[in-house]
């Protein structure tokens, strides 16, 4: 399935990552950019919005509940976005292992769901507010995968210890994951915006 999105080349002269921007609940294609940009200035971007709505509002796939998703429309709907990507990287020139999700909430949980239903189609992330999306039926192999989770300490939506499960859940499957706490609410508070940029950043040296 198509997504309606945004494409903004890179404009550095050096071949660079381009960032994958999977907004929260409410949100649209515009809404990630500027904190893309403040990740990773040099990067490309494709800025995607959600196919399901909830109440008029975009999300990436349907939940039942607050924190109760319905786990068969998160299988499809990490496929559809899985195949979308690849088609994307073909219309739009990019080396798909060069890309990085970037997702907040929801668009997180998109993004945590592809690693563990479509390992190898993103092998890097950062996760604003994730949270466990479904535990699959088969472990995935998620070596040469890196995330960064961030979760903050006082969010009511998800508690830390589903973020810690997620975290035990890749590390498992043989990925790199980084686990930060945050004294916060499930709003961004700008040191993880800062500690992802950096983030970022150490991967490209290695």
């Amino acid at each position: 399935m198509e997504f309606t999105h945004r494409f903004i080349p890179s404009q550095s002269p050096v071949p660079s990552r381009v960032l994958l921007l999977l907004h929260g609940t409410g949100g649209n294609e515009n809404d990630m950019v500027p904190l893309g940009r403040d990740i990773d200035s040099n990067a490309g971007l494709l800025s995607l919005r959600g196919n399901v709505l909830e109440n008029g509002m975009p999300r990436f796939f349907r939940r039942l509940a607050e924190g109760v998703f319905d786990e068969e429309d998160v299988v499809r709907r990490a496929n559809e976005l899985a195949d979308f990507i690849g088609t994307a990287a073909t219309k739009y020139h990019f080396d798909q292992d060069q890309l990085t999700a970037v997702g907040y909430s929801n668009g997180a949980n998109i993004a945590a769901a592809m690693f563990l239903l479509r390992p190898g189609t993103i092998t890097s992330a950062v996760l604003f507010r994730a949270m466990v999306p479904l535990t699959p039926d088969t472990k995935p192999n998620l070596s040469g995968t890196r995330a960064l989770i961030c979760s903050g300490t006082h969010d009511p939506i998800i508690p830390v210890e589903n973020a810690e499960r997620l975290t035990a859940m890749l590390r498992a499957a043989g990925a790199d994951v980084t686990l930060r706490l945050q004294n916060a609410s499930h709003q961004l508070a700008y040191d993880e915006i800062a500690a992802a940029k950096n983030w970022l950043g150490e991967s490209s040296r290695t």
